[in-house]
């Protein structure tokens, strides 16, 4: 760093004293194998003074190894070359040269000096100048481990010496201004003063402190003596991008108050003190710490105040989106404090007067938010209320509420049974207990009851077509356990005329990107002339009964499952129907049926209808009522004329069967392939 390098080369020019000291005279040699001042030793050392024919005299020395550990420079080459002089006043005066080979960020590799040492005043001044970068620096002669040192134009990376003493950080970009007082010590370093920042960036192994093009101004003292290096830090910075932990901020035009105290051992940081002051978006007081390996020990925010959309677009952003809530509009304001520890939560409290808040995805919308919660993993705290307007999960709708809260023994609970409207219904939660401290195992645990849901508004919110009936039913008990959730008992639709009951229901990673479902789906005595006048699939008429075990969807699609559908009672089946279930079982446009039969009648009548399916990742392991010599039955034909639709293939490429579907349902006729 300039600091480091100039203090560097001051304690080499004290050496000449020496020479300075012998009366003016040619060709002088002095050799040293080693050299050690107050925190620097230089070793394999050569000075040699030579007249100069400009007058004064020729100046060379040289280092084989320059060490300041305090500063973090080690095994540094040094070359100094210029001519020395005595003014009038009596000042030794050198102009010259100054190469340091090894030196970070390649400080100093070809640097012009100026170096004055007046006895009279008692100081040593320095002018270092490479490029842009200039570097003034003042000694007093009677404490050469003092200096006042003014950078202009200073690349950063020069400073990477210093820091790598503190923290396992690097500088990758950016220039900085100072004016400092710095005091080198024999087991480490004191500095404050000011300090620019222009364009300036630094990152860390581990990924989790890192600042991009942050330009802004301030004040600093750090002191890396008597153990841990510790450091504060007052300061206004304008734009560029900051990341510390989970806090991430892309910084607006307009100045944000930043104050820290940081302390720093063996790779591991501390921030017993930060502030961050952005008057329209974000105000917080807390606390942060990483072990050597940067992971988060300690997050602690005191007092925390969010203006919306601003504080999410600036601060929020990134951590809402590794919690899987991608491009959220949000607009109002929150108040708040969280205490996180590496293994978990320890205690959080937000209030809010009202907010709104949506993802781009439909997956969670809250309008009119109002109250708050207040939850310790150890203390019991008072009770809170949470409202809103109106609530949607999964594109699923439901009204206005009210929940009254409390903690108690790490436990959050609701303290009375929660109605909420629901699509023409009701849905009520009853008991509800929530542990966030919950490293693993079970978090939540919570009973529902449904009632007189609406199954054809149900079935618009999510995309399906508009299936007739109502949605009831209780589940006696809705389990968080570590990313999943798990349903016990079951619910039960009034569809169709008939019932569909769901079992074994469980979602994991529900706010991820690739949620999971998985459950069982049991089909009993649906009306298939409602089924297929929804779909319109052809006409059948009777009633079926079925099952899909072991379903599983990721990401929404499906990837595997067990599919068996029988209508076992009979009815009459159009012929279009006809024609769609031939297709979907990969048979001819008549298999079974002699085409200019089939033509003569509309409908037919069936003893009975059964399709099986088994989904494997991409292939649909297909059968039917009963293999046959060519494939399996699908329709046992009764009466007159016999009906007979035999499906050929076992084994249907599953994008090729939902083609299938979708054009039998859309009525663009049977496509085999």
């Amino acid at each position: 760093m300039r600091p480091t390098s100039s203090h560097l080369f001051l304690c080499c020019c004290l050496l000449l004293a020496i020479g300075w000291s012998l009366p003016a005279r040619a060709d002088v040699l002095l050799t040293a194998k080693s050299v050690s001042m107050p925190g620097v030793r230089l070793q394999a050392v050569t000075v040699s003074l030579a007249e100069d024919p400009a007058g004064g005299l020729h100046l060379q020395l040289h280092a084989d190894r320059a060490d300041v550990p305090a500063m973090g420079w080690r095994r540094l080459g040094l070359t100094l070359d210029g001519n020395l002089r005595r003014d009038d006043r009596l000042r030794w005066i050198l102009d010259g040269n100054v190469q340091l080979a090894g030196a970070p960020g390649g400080a100093l590799s070809d640097a012009q000096a100026n170096i004055v040492l007046s006895q009279a005043a008692n100081t040593l001044l320095v002018d270092l100048v490479q490029n842009k970068a200039h570097a003034s620096t003042a000694l007093p002669l009677d404490q050469p481990t003092h200096a006042q040192i003014k950078l202009d134009n200073l690349p950063a990376g020069w400073l990477q010496g210093l820091l790598g003493t503190v923290w396992s950080g690097r500088t990758t970009g950016g220039r900085v201004d100072a004016e400092l007082a710095l005091d080198l010590r024999d087991n480490g370093v004191q500095s404050s003063g000011q300090f620019t920042l222009d364009d300036v960036g630094f990152d860390t192994p581990s990924g989790t402190l890192a600042g991009q093009q942050l330009n802004g101004s301030g004040r600093f003292s750090l002191d890396t003596t008597n153990g841990p290096a510790r450091m504060d830090l007052d300061a206004s910075l304008r734009g560029g991008e900051l990341l510390l932990g989970p806090l991430y901020a892309s910084l607006p035009d307009h100045p944000v108050q930043i104050g820290l105290r940081a302390s720093a051992e063996k790779g591991a940081l501390e921030l017993s003190r930060l502030r961050v002051t952005d008057a329209d978006a974000l105000q917080l007081d807390g606390a942060l710490a990483f072990d050597a390996k940067g992971t988060l020990k300690t997050l602690k925010l005191d007092r925390l105040h969010a203006s919306f959309p601003a504080a999410y677009q600036r601060y929020g952003k990134a951590w809402l989106s590794t919690l899987g809530l991608r491009d959220m509009r949000i607009e109002g304001q929150l108040n708040g404090s969280l205490d996180l520890r590496a293994d978990g939560p320890r205690s959080f409290a937000f209030s809010t007067d009202g907010l709104d808040l949506a993802d781009a995805d439909g997956r969670l919308a809250i309008a009119g938010l109002h109250g708050g919660l207040d939850w310790s993993i150890t203390d019991d705290r008072p009770a809170t209320t949470l409202g809103w307007r109106s609530l949607q999960f999964y594109k699923i709708p439901s009204g206005a509420a009210q929940a009254s809260w409390q903690s108690r023994g790490g436990t959050l609970s609701l303290q009375q049974p929660l109605p909420m409207p629901l699509l023409g219904g009701q849905l009520r939660v009853g008991e509800l207990d929530w542990r966030p401290g919950a490293a693993k195992g079970q978090r939540l645990e919570t009973s529902l009851v449904l009632t007189g849901v609406d199954m054809a508004a149900f079935s618009k919110a999510i995309g399906w077509p508009a299936f007739p009936g109502t949605l009831a039913g209780a589940i006696p008990s809705l389990r968080w356990v570590d990313d999943r959730f798990e349903l016990q008992g079951g619910l039960s639709a009034s569809l169709f005329d008939g019932y569909m009951d769901i079992t074994r229901l469980s979602l994991q990673q529900p706010f991820g990107p690739n949620p999971v479902l998985s459950g069982d789906i049991a089909l009993k005595q649906l009306d298939l002339a409602q089924i297929t006048s929804v779909f319109d699939f052809g006409s059948i008429t009777g009633r079926l009964d079925g099952s899909i075990n072991d379903l599983r969807l990721v990401g929404w699609s499906p990837v595997a499952f067990k599919a068996s559908l029988l209508a076992g009672s009979g009815g009459r089946i159009s012929q279009r129907a006809v024609n769609n279930l031939t297709a979907v079982g990969g048979g001819g446009i008549a298999a079974g049926l002699q085409g200019a039969v089939l033509k003569l009648f509309k409908t037919f009548g069936y003893k009975q209808i059964g399709l099986n399916c088994t989904l494997q990742g991409t292939v649909c392991q297909m059968s039917g009522l009963e293999p046959t010599d060519d494939g399996y039955t699908i329709v046992e034909g009764s009466g007159l004329p016999r009906l007979q639709v035999i499906g050929h293939q076992t084994q249907v490429d599953w994008p090729t069967l939902v083609q299938r579907l979708h054009d039998a349902i859309n009525g663009a006729g049977p496509q085999v392939r």
